[in-house]
């Protein structure tokens, strides 16, 4: 026979005489490979669904191989949902399907999903699955499923309309708002947990006190527990939520240890009269956040032993008023959009109306960024009234002769070792994780002065600031990394 009369012949018979990838085997040595042993869910949210997983089914042997069965182990009792090549497997039906084939070389893909049951408890709950595959030889190959489960409040549009104390236990899930009422205080104990959904805002028109611990802070993010891509959390990304926002008559708020991040903004405080404190922020962190991270607009506040960190607004906005920043690290280092604003923004002017910049004072902080010039503003002071000053701080900026204003400064240059992001810890800028806390070489290194510190005796971490020459800048005191 010619080689086309062998081609033709093939085709008319389906090429099955032809094509070896069609031949299958019940050897008991011939195994399914998977991608995974083990498809781990994050921690999702009881009775919320999850996002969804891949598996993987690979058949790397010389013949193809059929599956008899596709099983969950719990059958119709199971909190998973799973495709299998296209096959949902129905938990009325006990969860399972039948006849799959894998041609040698082939594979076929495995989609799950979770809704964890509501678990009664305030710890977090783990529950597993198996699902088996039943080969034409009889063999059983097993991938298990594991998700941990978290009971949590939901609140929907939620608006506080007297005195409340929030405890610790399960985390609150705020969908469309959270409001407090004028005249009403919000009060979080350590340890509470807000998880906003996309979008969700906390509006506080009349007062909150979140004071957590060190151990214990008061946690403020999204909602999302999965991850965008296997190595990036959601809770790594910016924009998951909206932000908190203290309204005009909103007065005496005080937030000490609370862990604010992955928002679209961090705290706008609005326009208020100077002579009543709107805002305390201690011992803080906001972080990665897509707007602004503390926006402070003619209202008085004091922030100290806080750290603002990559926003894609400013980090800080200071726009008229009356603010006091004592050993606080401001770094402008917004990994997602080169359009960055800056470290620090001042203005005694906003959309051509005045306001007027009382007092602006900062003392042995640490102001840094990617930009060679991290601090900005708009500032008109031609009767020489406006009230600000650096003092013993380390600022990425343009030197200024001003030496009644720019008090003790050091100025970082661009490049120059222990400035920048080469004076932290941790800058792991493919799956976007920082730590802040200064390294042996920063430039921050004692340069503060000790008559600020006596305020700030022990830095965010509790670390002791008088124990040395003198205080570094920032809100870490330097320790070295076996310590």
């Amino acid at each position: 026979m010619t080689i086309c009369a062998a081609i033709f012949s093939c085709m008319g018979t389906g090429f099955t005489a032809c094509d070896d990838t069609m031949s299958f085997t019940a050897d008991r040595s011939a195994l399914l490979s998977f991608s995974a042993d083990t498809v781990q869910f994050d921690t999702v949210i009881s009775t919320v669904g999850s996002s969804t997983r891949q598996l993987m089914v690979y058949n790397r042997n010389a013949d193809g191989l059929r599956i008899v069965s596709v099983r969950l182990q719990k059958g119709s009792t199971t909190p998973f949902r799973v495709n299998v090549d296209g096959t949902y497997l129905e938990p009325e039906s006990g969860a399972r399907a039948y006849d799959f084939e894998v041609r040698t070389g082939d594979s076929i893909r495995v989609f799950a999903e979770v809704t964890m049951p509501s678990n009664g408890q305030d710890a977090p709950v783990q529950l597993s699955d198996t699902l088996i595959f039943m080969l034409e030889s009889g063999v059983e190959q097993g991938v298990i499923f594991s998700a941990v489960g978290q009971d949590a409040y939901m609140w929907h549009g939620k608006v506080i309309t007297a005195d409340t104390l929030l405890e610790a236990g399960r985390p609150i899930v705020v969908y469309d708002s959270l409001s407090v009422a004028e005249g009403v205080t919000l009060t979080m104990a350590p340890g509470v947990a807000l998880y906003f959904h996309d979008g969700a805002d906390l509006w506080v028109h009349g007062r909150v006190v979140a004071e957590g611990t060190l151990q214990q802070p008061v946690v403020f993010r999204g909602d999302r527990t999965d991850r965008m891509f296997d190595y990036l959390p959601y809770d790594n990304t910016p924009s998951r939520w909206g932000g908190i926002r203290l309204r005009e008559k909103s007065q005496d708020n005080r937030f000490v240890y609370v862990d604010i991040h992955s928002a679209s903004y961090g705290i706008a405080c609005d326009s208020s009269a100077t002579d009543v404190t709107k805002l305390t922020l201690e011992n803080s962190v906001i972080h990665n956040v897509g707007g602004e991270g503390l926006g402070l607009y003619h209202c008085r506040s004091y922030v100290r032993n806080t750290q603002i960190s990559n926003t894609l607004g400013h980090c800080v906005a200071v726009v008229g008023g009356w603010t006091e920043f004592v050993h606080c690290t401001v770094a402008q280092f917004y990994p997602w959009d080169a359009g960055r604003g800056n470290a620090l923004y001042m203005a005694n002017k906003w959309l051509a109306l005045d306001y007027p910049l009382e007092h602006a004072h900062f003392r042995n902080c640490l102001i840094t960024g990617y930009a060679d010039d991290v601090v900005n503003g708009n500032i008109e002071d031609e009767q020489n009234n406006v009230d600000y000053c650096f003092d013993h701080c380390v600022m990425r900026t343009v030197e200024s002769d001003d030496a009644a204003r720019f008090v003790n400064v050091f100025y970082e240059k661009p490049d120059e070792e222990g400035t920048g992001e080469s004076q932290f810890r941790l800058f792991d800028t493919d799956n976007f994780l920082y730590d802040f806390r200064l390294e042996s070489v920063s430039a921050a290194r004692d340069r503060g002065a000790h008559e600020w510190a006596v305020g700030c005796p022990t830095d965010r971490y509790g670390v002791s600031r008088m124990d040395d020459n003198a205080p570094d800048a920032g809100c870490y005191e330097y320790v070295p990394d076996e310590e």
